[in-house]
C-alpha cells in the first residue's frame, strides 16, 4: 500500500479571492520582458539627458559626453538611462519596437528615412519636436520634425 500525500491547492492555501486578485490585478512578467511603465521611465530619463546636452557640438562619429552625432546622442542618452542601443541610426531602428505615429510618446525615437534606409534619429520631445544632433556646424537642439518620412521606435 502506498501512502497518499495531500498537497493543498493554491486556492485552499491563499483563498479564492486572493488568487483571483493575483491573477487579474497584477501584470505577469516573463524573463526579458519590459513592461510599458518601465520602458516609459527609461525613455523619459533618456529624453531629459538628451535635453541636458543642448548646445553640444555635432561631430560625426561622436558618442559624447561633449560632442555627438545623431545616433551618438541617442546611444549616450539611453545608455545613461540604463538601456543599451547599437551605434548607428539604422541599427537603432532595427533594435526598437516599431510603433505608429499615433502611439508615439515623449522619449520614443524618431527615425528619418529615404530610399537608402534610415539616415537620422532623434528623441521625441512631444508637440511634434525632437532633440537631436543634426549636422556638421550645428549643435544639439530641440527642433520641429521637418519631414513626413519618419518612423517611430520604442526602446524596450
Amino acid at each position: 500500500m502506498t501512502a497518499q500525500v495531500h498537497v493543498p491547492s493554491l486556492f485552499a492555501r491563499v483563498g479564492t479571492a486572493s488568487v483571483l486578485t493575483l491573477a487579474v490585478g497584477t501584470t505577469m512578467m516573463t524573463p526579458g520582458f519590459v513592461n510599458d511603465a518601465e520602458a516609459a521611465a527609461h525613455s523619459t530619463k533618456a529624453l531629459k539627458i538628451a535635453a541636458s546636452k543642448k548646445g553640444a557640438p555635432y561631430r560625426w562619429g561622436a558618442t559624447g559626453p561633449s560632442r555627438f552625432d545623431c545616433s551618438g546622442l541617442t546611444l549616450y542618452a539611453f545608455k545613461k538611462a540604463g538601456k543599451q542601443l547599437p551605434r548607428t541610426a539604422q541599427q537603432q531602428y532595427n533594435k526598437t519596437r516599431h510603433i505608429s505615429r499615433s502611439q508615439r510618446k515623449r522619449g520614443d525615437l524618431v527615425f528619418f528615412h529615404g530610399g537608402s534606409g534610415v539616415y537620422h534619429v532623434g528623441i521625441y520631445a512631444g508637440g511634434g519636436k525632437i532633440w537631436h544632433s543634426p549636422k556638421t556646424g550645428a549643435v544639439v537642439r530641440l527642433e520641429k520634425i521637418w519631414s513626413s518620412s519618419v518612423l517611430y521606435g520604442r526602446v524596450a
